[in-house]
């Protein structure tokens, strides 16, 4: 049975004090905690007490982490915060934290992403991290035994019974509308379109890299006009890049680049195609998105470029980041589609 709460410590100021942990070490109880805002006033805090239950002193040298101050104004990593102590087997002590990487301007789209600094943590003393409180892409420091992490294959076929972890959806999904046949992924159409708060027919990845190739082949059967199927660069329900294949009432097909921004929704291009599949692709680097399309597989045409910083979280709103998402959208909900593969490609 829980006690009731008890406020022990306010921070040091910052707004939205938040993420508490604590640790005894030394006989001390060391509480750390994030103030400032998973933005670029983030930064990581620590107090200590002989008792659990408190009153909490303050380190006189916080933040402990942080990179709002002068010293880190241009590091490519931003709103450092929700931090975690760890002490290895060695004895050593290391940090992990939440930051961002901005991209065009202070825009970032990537959302947070795990960081590990080396951290001193004498005794009776307060934990330094890396040396001055920031961190950096590159550090070099005495360490473990490194592990690297398995390399995924560029192309995912979907000739498997079941999609990998990296693969999720949209809210609670219809587990009917997705269908492995052995050689594709199988999308059922419904309804509900990308700007619902339901869980429309997709499936998406997230975007790992700032500079990346992304693309798949695509089939939509039994289309009626209005239906869709294709890839889509998604931040928010209300916040999305969508590049897709429909058909007329003749059975002409197209491929059509879509924005939606808000309360701003808008056909970028439209190119009438042959009937088939379809291969889809888009390219990302600092400031665009780049969409193109190919009827053959190999020679790709670029339909156009899609400006990344209004899907970012300082447009859009949002901190998760970028899916790419494979998605269907049918009025009827007659349609399906066909995808035989997802390709992905860091190039960093």
């Amino acid at each position: 049975q829980l006690s009731e709460s008890k406020r022990i410590w306010n921070g040091t100021g910052g707004r939205h004090p938040e993420g508490p942990h604590i640790y005894k070490k030394d006989g001390w109880y060391y509480l750390l905690i994030s103030e400032g805002g998973t933005e670029y006033g983030h930064k990581v805090t620590i107090a200590r007490s002989r008792d659990i239950d408190g009153p909490y002193e303050g380190n006189p040298a916080n933040p402990i982490l942080t990179h709002i101050n002068k010293n880190a104004q241009n590091s490519p990593i931003q709103g450092t915060g929700h931090a975690d102590l760890i002490e290895a087997h060695d004895g050593s002590w290391w940090m992990v934290c939440l930051a961002f990487r901005p991209q065009t301007g202070s825009h970032h789209l990537l959302g947070r992403e795990t960081f590990i600094a080396p951290v001193r943590w004498d005794k009776n003393a307060w934990p330094v991290v890396n040396g001055d409180g920031t961190i950096a892409l590159q550090m070099d420091v005495p360490t473990l035994p490194q592990q690297p992490f398995d390399s995924k294959a560029p192309r995912i076929t979907f000739n498997t019974k079941k999609l990998g972890p990296e693969w999720i959806y949209l809210r609670n999904p219809k587990q009917e509308n997705y269908i492995l046949n052995g050689k594709t992924l199988r999308l059922k159409a419904t309804p509900v379109n990308l700007n619902s708060m339901d869980s429309p027919t997709f499936i998406g990845r997230r975007q790992q890299h700032i500079d990346f190739t992304a693309g798949t082949s695509v089939e939509l059967q039994k289309g009626q006009p209005q239906d869709e199927a294709g890839i889509t660069v998604f931040m928010e329900n209300h916040s999305h890049y969508d590049l897709f294949v429909r058909q007329d009432a003749k059975g002409q097909q197209s491929i059509v680049l879509r924005y939606q921004l808000g309360e701003l929704k808008h056909i970028e291009k439209e190119i009438n195609i042959p009937q088939g599949k379809v291969q889809l692709q888009v390219k990302g680097n600092n400031e665009f998105y780049s969409f193109g399309y190919s009827t053959t597989g190999n020679k790709f045409q670029e339909i156009a470029k899609m400006n990344t910083r209004y899907l970012s979280t300082e447009t859009a709103g949002g901190f998760t980041g970028i899916i790419l998402g494979l998605y269907a959208v049918s009025a009827s909900s007659k349609a399906q589609a066909d995808f035989d593969y997802f390709d992905y490609q860091g190039n960093e």
